[in-house]
């Protein structure tokens, strides 16, 4: 078992990382408001993520440079500043939106068993007492553990949530069809700034760059080529998995009913009359685990970025590091203290989102197609004609994202 888990930690580890609650609320307001006719878009965003993974991944098998380096070295240094500029400010703003969800959910969920229930700002002590705990360890087998047994108590819950909820299968293939659904104009921002939010959340940048540390750290060649797709393979499948699972669980539930969903704690409400508590304990549990699991890496990024930037050790135990994941932990203690409101601080993560997928597409098609980086391994045809289409899908889905917030912003 241990040799099997070994296999599949780094894909175990992505999963994490790009499960968390944005994609929770994406992922369920998805199916709470048009049923799964939106499920072709998590195939497509989960495909082109698997590209993105294998094709980072194999440029470190054949360089044994990470992301940043080749960045640094072979395209300019304010290249890789950028991208831990930005990937950190983007980190910054999701942990405190995760936490105040996480911290939300708790609340409403405790309210179940303990009168009153237990206050957010409780909570998010826990979370991020917890998170820090298994940091402090400071040994990467014992972070990646924990985030594996996090990863499958929200795995399992969501999974099960499906088989308790789920929608007639006949709804669910008609949705890896592609459409827009039909809203009247009266009705709202329609569907694009929320395809644009499906996309982001699984085609992070973060994700691709942290995942050539991965690969370097786990000492893998060319030889282990296979494997690492296989891995790859498996992080992509498990994401569509998960996520089709909560859209679906949305869709038999709310959208069935008629039932509208703005945030996540709200979930627990309103399936509980329809599913009963079984049904709305099993999603606070899959909240609670995306968003510590996604916590892990969220506040290790930026220290994480500076080792492989400087092509350093990474060190967690140094001062410098403990202190760094420190300050950005408290973060999370911002909405749940100020009574803020997740929204406008997940709005910010993601204008930078947008801005990255371009750029991290654009390099890693311009490193790929280097023969004096690469040799004989430059990317083939196929592989280019699939960063060409992922670029002009993550620019098209930018310009939804980008009218959507700019229709947010306007309404503020």
């Amino acid at each position: 078992m241990k040799k099997i888990l070994a296999l599949f930690l780094p894909g175990i580890f992505l999963l994490g990382f790009n499960i968390g609650t944005g994609s929770v609320t994406t992922m369920a307001k998805a199916g709470a408001d048009y049923g799964m006719t939106l499920l072709w878009c998590v195939l497509i965003s989960c495909v082109a993520t698997y590209v993105m993974i294998v094709t980072y991944g194999r440029y470190t098998l054949v360089t044994g440079e990470t992301a940043l380096q080749a960045f640094r070295k072979h395209i300019h240094p304010l290249v890789g500043i950028f991208f831990i500029i930005a990937l950190t400010a983007g980190v910054s703003g999701s942990v405190m939106g995760v936490m105040g969800i996480v911290a939300d959910v708790s609340y409403e969920w405790s309210k179940g068993f303990i009168k009153g229930g237990i206050k957010p700002l409780y909570w998010a002590i826990l979370f991020i007492s917890l998170v820090y705990f298994i940091f402090w360890k400071g040994r990467t087998q014992v972070f990646e553990r924990a985030l594996a047994v996090i990863v499958a108590v929200m795995a399992a819950s969501f999974v099960l949530n499906f088989f308790i909820l789920m929608p007639p299968p006949v709804d669910m293939i008609k949705g890896l069809v592609p459409s827009i659904p039909d809203v009247p104009k009266t009705s709202g921002k329609g569907p694009l700034l929320l395809i644009a939010s499906m996309v982001g959340t699984t085609l992070f940048s973060g994700l691709f760059i942290i995942r050539t540390t991965l690969v370097k750290e786990a000492g893998w060649t060319l030889e282990d080529d296979r494997q690492q797709k296989r891995d790859a393979l498996f992080a992509a499948f498990m994401m569509f998995i998960i996520s089709a699972a909560i859209m679906a669980a949305a869709a038999g539930s709310l959208y069935a009913n008629g039932l509208n969903l703005n945030k996540p704690a709200e979930m627990i409400d309103l399936l509980e009359p329809l599913a009963g508590p079984l049904a709305a304990s099993i999603f606070a549990i899959g909240i609670i685990a995306a968003g510590v699991s996604s916590q892990f890496p969220n506040v290790l990024m930026l220290p994480w970025l500076f080792c492989d930037y400087q092509n350093s050790e990474r060190d967690m135990t140094l001062p410098k590091y403990r202190i760094m994941v420190f300050v950005i932990s408290l973060l999370g203690l911002i909405v749940p203290l100020f009574n803020a409101r997740p929204i406008f601080v997940m709005i910010a993560s993601q204008a930078f989102n947008v801005v990255l997928l371009p750029l991290t597409v654009a390099c890693i098609f311009y490193l790929g197609n280097k023969k004096a980086i690469m040799g004989h391994h430059v990317h083939g045809s196929i592989t280019n004609i699939l960063l060409i289409a992922i670029f002009l899908f993550s620019l098209i889905t930018s310009y939804m994202a980008f009218l959507g917030l700019m229709g947010i912003l306007s309404d503020l």
